[in-house]
């Protein structure tokens, strides 16, 4: 049986990882173990935070809303109750953009929950 030379995969391999752990800093982006090590990790925390992104930006439009809401004098769950009474249909998404950057728009709808 001939002996069996795996370089041709091995390079192919490693080379893919470096080529991943590229920008990385210090030896994590030149060297094999470091980069596939600091590679695996950025890795966890990319899967993860795809995930956490979507909270983040939610907190951060309730955060808008609710600023937005207290200087016309109303809190943001009294705003959000009465948006559903009213059958008024905008996301938070929608409703933290107008609140930032139409600020008049935002008030008659304020004015129209008050009611």
């Amino acid at each position: 049986m001939a002996k069996v030379s795996h370089s041709v995969a091995t390079r192919k391999r490693k080379k893919k990882v470096l080529k991943q752990a590229k920008g990385f800093w210090g030896d994590r982006s030149k060297q094999y173990q470091q980069a596939k090590r600091a590679l695996m990790h950025a890795l966890e925390y990319a899967y993860r935070d795809r995930r956490n992104k979507k909270r983040d930006f939610r907190k951060l439009w309730i955060a808008r809303i609710n600023a937005a809401c207290r200087q016309e004098g109303i809190t943001y769950s009294v705003f959000m109750s009465g948006l559903k009474k009213c059958k008024i249909s905008l996301d938070r998404k929608i409703l933290a953009d107008l609140a930032v950057r139409d600020n008049p728009a935002f008030k008659r709808i304020v004015e129209i929950v008050k009611k």
